[in-house]
């Protein structure tokens, strides 16, 4: 069990090598599409719940 754990962390550090921090207009674009993306799952919701309460009054 304990040397699954070390090869798992040591297999999460070589990853963590390679990565590398996004810069500001790689950040700003994800922050965009995260936000768009949410906003667009958020009206489908309401969109559908509204639906169901014209239907159901």
């Amino acid at each position: 069990m304990l040397e699954k754990v070390k090869i798992w962390l040591i297999e999460a550090k070589r990853v963590l090598k390679v990565t590398k921090r996004p810069n500001r207009l790689e950040f700003m674009t994800i922050v965009k599409v995260t936000g768009v993306g949410i906003l667009l799952i958020g009206l489908m919701g309401f969109i559908i719940n509204m639906g169901f309460a014209f239907i159901t009054s």
